[in-house]
């Protein structure tokens, strides 16, 4: 199937004119064109351009990736560079969604202090109970916020 640009940009959730941008930046160096100059996406582009999309959502960037379109054109000679850097950026990620996980569980403590603190109209309770009466998903972020040095600003 053929697309245009727009019918792209649509199915990747993306502008058209970021299409136009990584094609300007060397991202789809096999794209087609009409005789127009009007650029024809394959389902082979799609898939390209949502692996571009995966690189960009991973933290490369578009320099990076053009580096990658490189090792493409490369052929078989860049597979082990390749692998390389897919598991670079799975790695990465990995350690973005621990942090995130360990944002999550503070955030989620916070929403549980809040609520109690706002049924109660005031925080005293809240904040000075003791660790074994906090709920078990909460009792380590508590700890480690208690961990903080004694002049640390009350959050």
């Amino acid at each position: 199937m053929r697309y245009t640009i727009g019918e792209a940009a649509n199915i990747l959730g993306v502008s058209a004119s970021t299409l136009r941008y990584y094609d300007q930046e060397g991202l789809l160096p096999l794209v087609e064109r009409s005789s127009g100059g009007v650029r024809i996406f394959t389902g082979k582009d799609l898939e390209w351009l949502r692996v571009i999309e995966c690189l960009k959502k991973s933290g490369l960037s578009i320099r990076e990736i053009r580096a990658f379109t490189d090792m493409v054109s490369q052929g078989d000679a860049s597979l082990s560079d390749r692998l390389a850097l897919f598991r670079a950026r799975r790695e990465a990620v990995l350690r973005q969604i621990e942090e995130n996980q360990q944002t999550l569980a503070l955030l989620d403590f916070k929403c549980w202090y809040y609520t109690q603190a706002a049924q109660d109209g005031t925080e005293e309770r809240v904040r000075t109970m003791p660790a074994e009466q906090v709920p078990e998903p909460y009792r380590t972020i508590k700890a480690q916020l208690n961990a903080a040095p004694p002049d640390a600003l009350q959050t």
